[in-house]
C-alpha cells in the first residue's frame, strides 16, 4: 500500500480517514490497534497521535488479532464499537466486585479480554448499569467515561424489557406495581405500601405472555431502578419468581433464578442513532413453561 508524507501539523486519525478515503472507517481503526501503522517506519498506535510536516505515514500487512483467553460459557459480545459493548451476562456472575469477590465479575473479565486484544493497552471499561448476580441477559458497558455519562444521564429513554417466570397463574393480562423500596439493607430489600426516609417509590408493568403448569410468563418493563426491583414487587403480588427463595419462591426447579434481560434498545452515546438488541430465554428457562412461548 502506497505511503503519504504530512505537509501540516496533523492528528492521525484524520490523516488516515483523508489519504486512504477508500478504506472504512473501522478497518482504519484496525489498524492502529494492530500495529499495521507506521510513521517514519514506527509503529502508532495512538489515534491523537500528532504528524509533524514530513511526517512518512505508510500501512504494513495487517497482523492477525493476537491470540485472546477464552470467555467464559455463557458470557458474549452480543455488540462492540469505539463507545460501548453490548453482552450477554450468564446467570452466577456478578456485574462489577463486591467486597467479598472481586475477580470472577463480567466487568474484570471483559476488561482483561479488551485488554488482551489490543496488545496490553490499558483499555477500560465504564460501568452504566448492573444486572443482579442471579439474572441473566443483556448488559451494557461503555468504552469510554464520556460515553457512560451520556448513556446514565439518558437511561429513562432507552427500552429495557424483562421476561420472569413467576410461581402461581396472573389473573390479569397486564399490570402495574408501585410500592416503596427499602435498600438500606446489604443483601435483602423490602416493599412497603407506605413511604419512609428510607423507602423510594418503584413503580414495575408487567404484561402477561401465557401459563403452563402453574408458572406465567411475564413481559417486565421498569419506570424505575431499584435494586432488586422486579424480585420483591412481583413477590409483593403473590407471584415470586420462580427460584428466587430469598423473597419467598417455593420452587427452584433449574437451581436459577427465572428473569432474564431479553429486549434492550439504546440511543448510541455519539449519534443518537436507535440501536435494538434481542436475547431469548436460556433453555433451562424456556423447559419451564414451553407452552407460554409456543
Amino acid at each position: 500500500m502506497t505511503s503519504h508524507t504530512a505537509r501540516e501539523n496533523a492528528p492521525l486519525l484524520p490523516f488516515l480517514i483523508a489519504h486512504w478515503p477508500e478504506v472504512k472507517r473501522t478497518k482504519i481503526k484496525q489498524w492502529l490497534r494492530f500495529d499495521s501503522v507506521r510513521v517514519n517506519g514506527r509503529p502508532i498506535t495512538q489515534h491523537d497521535h500528532l504528524l509533524q510536516p514530513g511526517d512518512v505515514v505508510s500501512i504494513q500487512p495487517q497482523k492477525a488479532p493476537p491470540k485472546t483467553t477464552p470467555l467464559p460459557a455463557g458470557l458474549s459480545i452480543v455488540h462492540e464499537d469505539d463507545e460501548i459493548l453490548v453482552i450477554r451476562k450468564p446467570t452466577g456472575l456478578l456485574t462489577i466486585a463486591t467486597d467479598t469477590e472481586r475477580d470472577k465479575t463480567a466487568f474484570r473479565i471483559l476488561t482483561d479480554y479488551l485488554r488482551e486484544s489490543t496488545h496490553g493497552r490499558t483499555d477500560r471499561l465504564w460501568i452504566v448499569h448492573r444486572l443482579d448476580r442471579e439474572t441473566s441477559g443483556l448488559l451494557v458497558l461503555a468504552k469510554t467515561e464520556d460515553a457512560k455519562t451520556w448513556l446514565q444521564e439518558n437511561w429513562h429513554r432507552m427500552d429495557k424489557r424483562y421476561l420472569a417466570i413467576v410461581e402461581g397463574i396472573v389473573p390479569n393480562a397486564e399490570g402495574k406495581i408501585t410500592t416503596y423500596i427499602d435498600e438500606t439493607q446489604p443483601h435483602r430489600v423490602f416493599s412497603t405500601a407506605h413511604a419512609s426516609p428510607t423507602a423510594r417509590q418503584a413503580t414495575t408493568h408487567y404484561s402477561l405472555l401465557g401459563t403452563a403448569y402453574g408458572r406465567s410468563l411475564l413481559e417486565v418493563t421498569l419506570e424505575t431502578g431499584r435494586r432488586h426491583q422486579i424480585r420483591v414487587q412481583l413477590a409483593s403480588i403473590g407471584h415470586p419468581i420462580v427460584g428466587d427463595e430469598k423473597y419467598g419462591a417455593k420452587t427452584d426447579p433449574v437451581k436459577r433464578i427465572a428473569l432474564h434481560a431479553s429486549h434492550l434498545t439504546l440511543l448510541h452515546p455519539t449519534d443518537e442513532r436507535e440501536l435494538t438488541f434481542h436475547s431469548p430465554l436460556p433453555q433451562e428457562l424456556t423447559r419451564l413453561a414451553p407452552a407460554a412461548l409456543s
